[in-house]
């Protein structure tokens, strides 16, 4: 039974029981009696709009879903195999495209020092302001060519 049955099944029973609704009693029970029937109401509205809110969302998941796949195709992951993993959320940098040949070979692949999360860099990036996609902490990446000069300091 629905919220609005029970109410109603509720409202036989004090009509049949022949409640005096000049009495203090009565009056009590058939108001709540009442307060039950407009909560039961609201309830059902609330339910109607949460279906329907609720197809709304998956139409617009399916839309999504379709936009994705325009945009990016059928595999919509990154072919350096460095940070875009299954279960991994990856920002990418709206800079660049991955799927680019220009930038194939130019991707490196960064290890942020705060969280050791690995991170595909492209060449059009200052490498002295990294952000961490996964900590949001800002570091430097400065590689060295000759390891000579390392052993100077």
């Amino acid at each position: 039974m629905t919220i609005s049955e029970k109410v109603a099944y509720l409202k036989g029973l004090a009509e049949g029981m022949k409640i005096d609704k000049e009495d203090n009693t009565g009056k009590l029970l058939t108001e709540i009696i009442e307060v039950l029937g407009e909560i039961g109401n609201s309830i059902e509205d609330l339910e109607e709009d949460n279906e329907y809110l609720n197809d709304y969302v998956e139409e617009l998941d399916e839309d999504l879903g379709d936009v994705e796949e325009y945009i990016f195709g059928e595999d919509d992951e990154c072919d350096c195999d460095c940070c875009c993993d299954d279960d991994e959320d990856y920002d990418e940098d709206d800079d660049f495209d991955l799927d680019d040949e220009d930038y194939d070979d130019e991707i490196v692949e960064i290890e942020c020092p705060m969280c050791g999360e690995k991170i595909c860099v492209p060449p059009t990036v200052d490498y002295a302001h990294l952000i961490c996609p996964a900590c949001n902490e800002e570091f430097s990446y400065i590689e060295d060519d000759d390891p000579a000069d390392e052993d100077e300091d």
